[in-house]
């Protein structure tokens, strides 16, 4: 029970979080240093990625995911000094994967298997940002 009650005041948190990121003046939460906004989507999809299957809100959450997504590709797909960054091509992965499933099954659960390279390349992505890459 606890645990269930843990998992949807998280969703909320988290929807109500992108939302508002979303609404805002600027091309959402972005401050222009890609460090900084990489971390913050990292972060972001792993709280999408590890939602519970049965969450109330996840709908709402990937919706959100998808526009933050979409946001951080667009600022800095065409960014020299940002695009050939080993951290950049990385993460432009994840964002496909998910971003794939996310429109061709928009009902259906991450695989496991999806969650997992996902979270390991989530992890390669700070590991480039520690070494400025």
């Amino acid at each position: 029970m606890l645990k269930r009650l843990g998992s949807i005041l998280l969703g909320v948190v988290l929807a109500v979080s992108l939302f508002l990121t979303g609404c805002s003046g600027q091309m959402g939460s972005l401050s222009g240093d890609y460090t900084q906004d990489t971390l913050q989507l990292v972060q972001t999809l792993r709280q999408a990625v590890s939602l519970p299957d049965d969450d109330p809100n996840k709908a709402a959450i990937q919706n959100a995911t998808r526009q933050q997504i979409n946001d951080f590709a667009a600022h800095y797909r065409r960014d020299s000094q940002v695009s050939g960054l080993l951290s950049f091509t990385t993460m432009r992965t994840v964002l496909n994967s998910l971003a794939g499933h996310y429109s061709s099954y928009p009902g259906r659960p991450l695989p496991e298997k999806l969650k997992n390279r996902i979270n390991e390349q989530l992890d390669q992505v700070e590991l480039a940002l520690r070494r400025g890459n």
